[in-house]
């Protein structure tokens, strides 16, 4: 029992890691599932921008098209970048191997990061990185400090140059990030870029959980159902027990 607990606790900082927890606030994501407009732009926006190196492979182009409402021609012209067939799985365009050597690790599919991150997560880290001369891409990242991940947006977004402050640690001066200056040279403005993010944030939480709104719809009749079993059962209760009582 007792190294049992030591395991446990040892897993304890593992398990929260994992869990994204850190002390950066998150910003709300606010996604509409019922918005298939900007499901659809976070949808081209994955395709143009993600798909070279992550993946999606437990979705299907024809899927992704019917439950976002893209005729299949508009699906193949503009969305299939590469030679896949629409009845395929999303698969990513760059072998494993070449990944892993050119950044370290292979980039790890996305078809659930959604639901183990969660919306807000994934919508803070895509806003997330600024310039760090001293990382490989020469960007970090607030949510994800150290990531090994270009800023393959900073096109869109710009150059967001980071606050820092000097501190005392133990006699030592240290810079110290404070918070970070508004975003120039990018070809979006701050709140065109936000409702990027915002579009690929909710194309991804929608890859995470396709059925949602089919599932909250069922939730309601099944609860109405409940509702009036209920009603029966008790009138029921009722006539069984009036001449007990």
């Amino acid at each position: 029992m007792k190294k049992l607990l030591i395991a446990l606790v040892t897993l304890i900082p593992t398990l929260v890691f994992a869990a994204g927890g850190s002390n950066v606030v998150l910003e709300q994501a606010n996604i509409d599932f019922n918005d298939k407009e900007s499901l659809q732009r976070g949808f081209l926006l994955f395709q143009q921008n993600c798909s070279g190196c992550h993946s999606t492979q437990y979705q299907r182009y024809d899927r992704v098209a019917t439950d976002l409402g893209i005729p299949i021609d508009e699906l193949k012209a503009n969305y299939i970048l590469t030679d896949a067939k629409v009845g395929e799985l999303m698969e990513n365009a760059i072998p494993d191997a070449d990944a892993a050597r050119w950044f370290g690790a292979a980039p790890p599919d996305l078809t659930l990061v959604s639901r183990v991150r969660g919306e807000d997560w994934v919508y803070s880290y895509l806003k997330g990185f600024y310039a760090d001369p001293s990382r490989p891409f020469g960007v970090n990242n607030r949510v994800f400090p150290l990531v090994g991940m270009p800023h393959v947006l900073q096109e869109m977004q710009g150059y967001v140059e980071p606050i820092y402050e000097e501190q005392d640690v133990n006699g030592q001066i240290v810079p110290h990030l404070v918070g970070f200056k508004e975003a120039i040279g990018g070809s979006m403005t701050p709140e065109e870029y936000d409702q990027a993010m915002r579009d690929l944030t909710g194309f991804l939480a929608y890859s995470a959980d396709p059925v949602k709104l089919e599932r909250e719809s069922l939730g309601y009749w099944v609860l109405g159902f409940l509702f009036i079993f209920f009603i029966v059962a008790y009138l029921l209760k009722k006539e069984y027990w009036r001449d007990v009582h």
